[in-house]
This record gives structure tokens, C-alpha cells and sequence, in this order.
């Protein structure tokens, strides 16, 4: 009762959303006061961390000024002197160390505004204000200042928005900030999509080591002629920041000896005959001797690497524990099996595997779907060819899907074909596989009586 009496509920809601409204200010005008018309601010906030967020980016008591950003893009922001330096061990010794200065204004070309004022808002605030366009810059920032809870927190923010879109940027990224957890990460993303990581712009947009690195990659799950496609989109994107001409002999000039890092022979010989060989960028020494490569019983001495690439070896999660098979059933008439899932950690779902005709070899159509929040996130109409026995039949997706953990996505099979197949029996909720946990429950999408205990999808081909 006492403390309810000393802090109604009402003045510390108050004196919240006050505190945010002054936040909000600050963020975008330098404020001269606290809060204006009140002599005694103070009050308004019963503890120190509130009063301490009235002054974030506040004019009113700044003992030192920061212009941060390149020229022509600065801004001029107050600080205090003492709260910086209890927030971050490099502003302690720029203002309290032995070699402190006794400036009034600190210039910091080499960080952007919005990512310097993210930092002092966790450090003002202690709270942490992150989007996908500043978090780089705010973990250089972070980085630069050791603020390390706050380092920490854009490492978790670009792990949970990491995509095949962004994977090669933030490799590159990652290496350059050394944080092997995200780099990791990255390396997980690539290897599974590596096709759609290669063709996103942001391949383009990596410097030359971590070009090197990725053609380097011996789980690459891609084939080599999306490789060979990917290094001339990036030769073409490297002439233009050297300002050179996109020419045939500009690109191989920028590329170096990366180019032998292109496992060309291991391409199929019509991907070789259709595609590299005409492209210009190899000598024509090298496309003869590539293309003794492949029929000449004496092969000859080549540059590039003659192994294919390992790739990554598919995982099975086999939901249920024996199959059966009865004269009235399972049937298909255009109705859909359907069974949702979640995972315990980031895995790629490749595609699925399926029972078949239970009655002699059959050919079947398929139209396999998975979804997450009833958004599709992949789709593909696939035939498969069963030869009437009890195993099951993959059928897969144009590229691995990427599944996030403790998410319920659904996975979804329309097909059209023998109406009597094999079907799964003794259902289990959870799976291990390896160091994944799969969960399953039914799902209100299946009109056709697959569910946890039985029915059809038996399996899930992933990725991990």
C-alpha cells in the first residue's frame, strides 16, 4: 500500500509516455530544456534511468557537442560528458583518461547521424532502437564505441533478418566486424540457397575477398554454371565502381585469378558448349583444352579445379513409424493433405517426401505448397514416378526454403493420379533429427484426412 501510495499507477504511465514524447523530440530537433514550462522537471520521473532519458540529445546541460557524419551530411549533437562516459569505456578515456582533450566539439566523419544517435539513445535510454537501413552502420558505431550489449543486439537483429537476399552482404560485413557467430550464419544461408544468394544484387555489392571466399565454398549447393553466371554479374558491377567500361576483357581483368576459382569443367558439357565457351571471358587456349577435358581419353593440365563441388547432403524427417495399405483407401480427387510443423532451429526446406501407388508402378502429378501464416512461401507442380513399392518418393522445391525456428508453417500436397497409395501410420508429435527437433500438428488445411497420426507427407527433405 505504501509503495502503491508513493507511485500511483496513473503518474508512472504518465511519466512514461512523457518520457517517450521527449525521446521522440529529440531525436529530431536539439531540445534547450527538458520539459518546457516545468521548473521542476525532475519530478515528473520517479527514477534515474527516466531522467536520464529527458536528457538524450538535449541541449540543456551539455558539457561537450559531437558533428557527426560526412561533409555536406553532418549534424551537431549535445552530449554530457559524464553519462557517455559511464556507457562506453572509449568516451570514458576521450574525456577522463590521461590523454583526455578538453574539446567542445568532436568531429566523427565515419558514422552516419541516425546510427550515432541509435547508439546514444541505448546508452541515454537504455533502449534499443534498431531498423533493417541503420543496423550496419549502427553496429560499426557500436563496434567503434565498445558498447557491447548494444554490438550484440544488431548481430541478433541481422541473424533474424537474414535472407539469401542480404547473406552476401552481411558475410562480408561480418567478417569485417569479426563476428564468427554471424558469419556462420551467413555461410548456413549461402550453402543451402546458394542459387538465390547468387543472384541477388547484393552478390554484386561484395568486395573481392569474399567474392574469392564464396567461389571458394566447397558446399556450394548450386550448380557451377549459376556460379560462373553470378562472377560476370559481379565483374560487370566491379567495372563500374573501378569506372571501367563493362567490356569482355574488363570483366576478366577484374575477376584475376578468381576466375579459376569457377569449377568450370565440372559443368555439363552442353552448360560448357552453350554457355562459358561463348561467353569471351575465357581465352580460346582455355576453352580448347576445357573441351579436350571432357572427351579427349589424355586430358590436359588445367588451371581450374576438376572436382565438383560437394554441396550439401539432404536430411530426412520421417514422422511416421510403419505405412499401410487398404483397398479403400488413400484416394485422391483434387482434396489436399496437409500437416503443419516447427523447428527448433533454422533449417531449409528442400522439398518432401511422398508415399505412392500402392497398386503397381504409377506416374503422379503434384502440387506441393508450403506456408507460413497462410502466406505461401513456395509452390511447385511436379510429377513423380512411384514403382508400387512402400518407400517414399521425393519431390522438390525449385530452391530450399527458408524455415525459422518456433514458427508453425504448413506443408501441403495436392495430387492427381492412382487414387490408391501407400499412407503413414503411428504418427509422432515430435522428431529428432540430428540436431533438429521437428514438431507436427494437424492442420485445418488438409481436406483429404492426413494428420499427425496418419495419412500422407511422411517426410520432410531439408537442409541443415
Amino acid at each position: 500500500m505504501m509503495a502503491a501510495g508513493l507511485f500511483p499507477t496513473n503518474k508512472l504511465v504518465r511519466s512514461a509516455a512523457s518520457v517517450q514524447q521527449y525521446q521522440q523530440q529529440n531525436l529530431t530537433n536539439n531540445n534547450t530544456t527538458a520539459a518546457p514550462g516545468c521548473c521542476n522537471w525532475q519530478g515528473l520521473f520517479p527514477t534515474i534511468r527516466e531522467r536520464n532519458s529527458v536528457m538524450f540529445n538535449n541541449e540543456m546541460m551539455a558539457d561537450v557537442h559531437f558533428v557527426v557524419g560526412p561533409a555536406g551530411g553532418t549534424q551537431r549533437v549535445p552530449g554530457h560528458k559524464y553519462v557517455l562516459a559511464v556507457g562506453s569505456s572509449v568516451f570514458h578515456a576521450m574525456f577522463y583518461g590521461e590523454l583526455a582533450e578538453d574539446q567542445d566539439e568532436i568531429r566523427i566523419p565515419d558514422v552516419e547521424p541516425p546510427s550515432f544517435l541509435a547508439m546514444l539513445k541505448y546508452i541515454y535510454c537504455d533502449e534499443i532502437d534498431l531498423c533493417a537501413d541503420t543496423v550496419l552502420a549502427t553496429l560499426y558505431a557500436a563496434k567503434k564505441y565498445i558498447v557491447p550489449h548494444l554490438a550484440r543486439a544488431c548481430v541478433n537483429f541481422l541473424e533474424t533478418s537474414l535472407s539469401a537476399k542480404n547473406a552476401c552482404v552481411l558475410l562480408s560485413q561480418s567478417c569485417l566486424f569479426e563476428e564468427p557467430d554471424l558469419t556462420q550464419r551467413c555461410w548456413e544461408v549461402i550453402d543451402a540457397q546458394a542459387e538465390l544468394a547468387l543472384r541477388s544484387e547484393g552478390f554484386c555489392d561484395i568486395d573481392t575477398q569474399t567474392l574469392e571466399s564464396i567461389l571458394l565454398r566447397e558446399t556450394l549447393n548450386a550448380k557451377e554454371m549459376a556460379v560462373f553466371e553470378a562472377a560476370l554479374n559481379w565483374a560487370e558491377a566491379e567495372c563500374q565502381r573501378q569506372d571501367l567500361s563493362p567490356t569482355i576483357d574488363n570483366k576478366r581483368l577484374v575477376l584475376g585469378k578468381a576466375i579459376y576459382l569457377i569449377r568450370i569443367p565440372t559443368m555439363a558439357l552442353e552448360d560448357f558448349a552453350n554457355g562459358a565457351a561463348q561467353s569471351g571471358v575465357l581465352t580460346l587456349n582455355e576453352t580448347n583444352d576445357i573441351f579436350l577435358w571432357y572427351t579427349a581419353a589424355k586430358k590436359p593440365e588445367l588451371l581450374f579445379c576438376t572436382k565438383p563441388r560437394k554441396g550439401l547432403s539432404p536430411q530426412r524427417c520421417h514422422r511416421f513409424q510403419c505405412c499401410a495399405y487398404r483397398s479403400n483407401q488413400w484416394r485422391y480427387r483434387g482434396r489436399c493433405d496437409s500437416i503443419q510443423f516447427a523447428v527448433d532451429k533454422r533449417v531449409f526446406i528442400a522439398g518432401f517426401g511422398l508415399y505412392g501407388s500402392s497398386c503397381g508402378s504409377a506416374e503422379y502429378s503434384a502440387k506441393i505448397e508450403l506456408k507460413r501464416q497462410g502466406v505461401p512461401m513456395a509452390q511447385r507442380i511436379i510429377k513423380y514416378f512411384s514403382d508400387g513399392s512402400s518407400n517414399t518418393f521425393p519431390v522438390w522445391f525449385e530452391y530450399p526454403v527458408q524455415i525459422e525456428p518456433d514458427t508453425f508453417y504448413t506443408a501441403s500436397v495436392v495430387l492427381d493420379g492412382n487414387e490408391l497409395s501407400y499412407f503413414g501410420q503411428e504418427g509422432m508429435t515430435e522428431v529428432q533429427c540430428g540436431k533438429v527437433t521437428f514438431q507436427f500438428q494437424c492442420s485445418s488445411d488438409s481436406t483429404n484426412g492426413t494428420g499427425v497420426q496418419g495419412g500422407q507427407i511422411p517426410e520432410l527433405i531439408f537442409y541443415a
